[in-house]
């Protein structure tokens, strides 16, 4: 009966084969591909049904309009929606003083000439609040890949360049671990771009104002590996 002994491996390599461990980072800045705003349309009634009307109309006029600006537009969807009453102490009871309303939309776009056009005609309308806009990259974005790729390769620089200080040469590559990569300046804090739209029921439509001007704002991401090589054995 034969017993088979296995070496252990040692993190740190051996003599013939040294190790090498290095890490390997890449940054990259680049404009962003979508930009998002957030809309918040309000109505108010002395009783629910007149504010849900006034809501429904309004939170359908926006939508119209968002949906003018076709391929622009690469997301809209509708979020939180409430309508709930506002009491008011009465004698001895409360009662419902009003009703309050309010839909929330998010919208993201290509298109940055029209973000600053649809930011300045939706906060022209009645009741309506405008957040934003907030950058970012698609998640399937291939910088993302770009900066994997030069991150390995700065890897690759570093481990040679301690190979070659000692007077040697990489081997081969042991392990590779990714850290993971992540874009440091998407801005999701919903800063307000335009207020409450002047308008109300009832009253003259204002002379449209003029469109937004809007910088995008630049997106960096970074990225992280690990590795490991194995070096021929230098002569020290």
């Amino acid at each position: 009966m034969t017993t088979e002994t296995h070496t252990p491996a040692t993190p740190y390599g051996t003599p013939e084969a040294p190790r090498v461990a290095v890490r390997g980072e890449a940054r990259l800045e680049v404009d962003p591909e979508i930009a998002g705003i957030a809309i918040t349309i309000s109505a108010r009634g002395t009783d629910r049904r007149t504010a849900l009307e006034d809501l429904t109309r309004r939170n359908a006029t926006a939508l119209d309009l968002v949906k003018t600006y076709g391929e622009a537009v690469e997301k809209l969807e509708t979020g939180a929606f409430s309508i709930n009453p506002e009491l008011t102490r009465r004698g001895r009871g409360e009662h419902i003083r009003a009703y309050h309303g309010r839909v929330r939309l998010t919208v993201e776009l290509t298109d940055f000439t029209a973000l600053g056009e649809l930011t300045t005609r939706l906060s022209d309308l009645e009741l309506t609040r405008v957040d934003g806009p907030w950058w970012a990259l698609r998640p399937t974005s291939p910088v993302y890949a770009q900066a994997r790729t030069a991150a390995v390769r700065e890897a690759v620089v570093r481990a040679r360049e301690y190979a070659e200080a000692l007077g040697t040469h990489l081997v081969a590559l042991l392990e590779l671990a990714d850290d993971g990569s992540e874009n440091t300046s998407m801005d999701t804090s919903y800063p307000v771009a335009a207020g409450y739209g002047g308008m109300m029921r009832g009253a003259a439509a204002p002379e449209a104002a003029p469109a937004l001007d809007l910088e995008p704002q630049r997106q960096t991401v970074h990225a992280h590996v690990n590795a490991r090589f194995t070096m021929a054995p230098p002569q020290l």
